[in-house]
């Protein structure tokens, strides 16, 4: 039981890992927030998939997706630097030593991650594409002035995630009309108006 205490405790850093978005309170999010809501929209769309979803996958693949974060931060998907470059094998190595504390317990998580950084089962599209919605939502609730000028032009670079599903197309166009409404109360200079 040790080593499941030993990993729990390095999962808590999620807590205090802030990512680039903002509360509709002005409180910066944390990874860990950005998480839990990542599981509660997964679990609301369910029954809206046209196609079967292993749920149970889905849902670990969510939850398991950020753990990296603890050891290399959030790194924003706008963010250019050497960082950024070499995320995939920071990532990689980061969960590789996390999921090493819990054994074959880790090695199904790891192999999970893995999966889900693939982009190519139908599980880890849909984790992929409500990660992306979830942060534009969170961007939507905090306020425009809050978003850089690359997140404006961000909103409209949704669709490349969300085109294999109606469902997830569908709450992409709410989500978007939701923040170009933002946008055009703001009198943002990334939207007609």
């Amino acid at each position: 039981m040790q080593h499941i205490l030993s990993f729990l405790h390095t999962a808590e850093k999620l807590k205090m890992e802030l990512r680039h978005s903002w509360l509709s309170d002005g409180r910066q999010e944390s990874v860990a927030e950005h998480t839990w809501r990542l599981t509660l929209i997964a679990m609301t769309l369910e029954p809206h998939f046209k196609q079967p979803v292993n749920m149970e996958k889905l849902l670990k693949m969510l939850i398991i997706h950020d753990l990296a974060e603890v050891a290399i931060g959030d790194i924003p998907a706008f963010e250019v630097s050497e960082r950024k470059n070499n995320k995939h094998e920071m990532e990689a190595a980061a969960m590789k030593r996390i999921c090493e504390t819990l054994g074959e317990q880790g090695d199904a998580f790891f192999a999970l991650w893995q999966e889900g950084e693939a982009k190519e089962t139908y599980e880890a599209k849909v984790a992929n594409a409500i990660d992306k919605l979830e942060a534009q939502l969170q961007h939507n609730e905090a306020g425009v002035h809050t978003w850089l000028p690359i997140e404006h032009e961000m909103t409209f670079r949704l669709d490349q995630h969300t085109q294999f599903d109606e469902t997830l197309k569908a709450l992409r166009a709410v989500i978007v009309d939701e923040a170009i409404d933002k946008m055009k109360q703001a009198n943002s200079p990334y939207i007609a108006k």
